[in-house]
């Protein structure tokens, strides 16, 4: 044994799985076997610079003619790029799912402006009373505001335990990071309650736009 080297990866497959030991032998040891191809040749030079630094893909290969001119170089990329190329998939699929989730809201929002409008709708008479006996248009739009806020609660009351456990089966899916990050749950809350507040101010201005006088008309 000449020595041990810091954990690093060496393989661009299984990403989402710990590192695995590994051993190096010399370039004159390698055996020609199905589980030991990639020992037979010079495979990868890396090349390390300082932070900041500009290193054209020009100056490597002036480099290393100047070593070996025939030497082929099949790619030039950076540690970035490289890492890019491996979570391409992933990438995708975390754009489908924000896709989905942005979709999911939209919808939800949707059917909260239905809701409500429904509701100022069914409720125009008390509405009118409460106008004639002294309410501005401020309280009839936090009374209709404040309903639609009762079922955002109502829907966080359940849906917020149903994270923490759906957290437990998508953790191995979040390789890295904490699914029970809170400044995201914070983040998705928030959201959640913009976009309510959205959804319900329209129909709670247009039923505090309700004339008394027709509300009770029409009583």
């Amino acid at each position: 044994m000449v020595g041990i080297a810091k954990d690093a990866r060496y393989l661009t497959h299984d990403l989402d799985q710990p590192g695995r030991p590994f051993f190096f032998v010399p370039e004159a040891q390698a055996e020609y076997t199905q589980t030991n191809l990639g020992s037979l040749f010079l495979h990868d030079v890396v090349i390390r610079t300082r932070p900041g630094a500009n290193l054209s893909i020009a100056a490597v290969r002036q480099a290393v003619a100047s070593v070996d001119p025939g030497m082929p170089l099949i790619s030039i990329r950076t540690l970035r790029e490289q890492v890019d190329s491996q979570f391409t998939q992933q990438r995708l699929i975390a754009r489908l799912t924000s896709f989905f989730g942005v979709l999911s809201l939209v919808l939800a929002s949707i059917g909260l402006y239905g809701v409500t409008a429904h509701n100022a709708g069914r409720r125009a008479s008390e509405i009118g009373v409460r106008m004639a006996l002294g309410a501005n248009r401020g309280d009839v739009v936090r009374l209709v505001v404040r309903g639609a806020f009762g079922l955002i609660l109502v829907g966080l009351l359940i849906g917020l335990p149903l994270t923490f456990a759906a957290g437990r089966f998508l953790s191995t899916q979040l390789y890295g990071m904490n699914p029970y990050n809170p400044v995201v749950i914070l983040e998705a809350v928030v959201a959640l309650g913009l976009s309510a507040l959205g959804a319900s101010f329209v129909p709670a201005f247009r039923a505090s736009l309700i004339s008394p006088l027709d509300a009770l008309r029409a009583e």
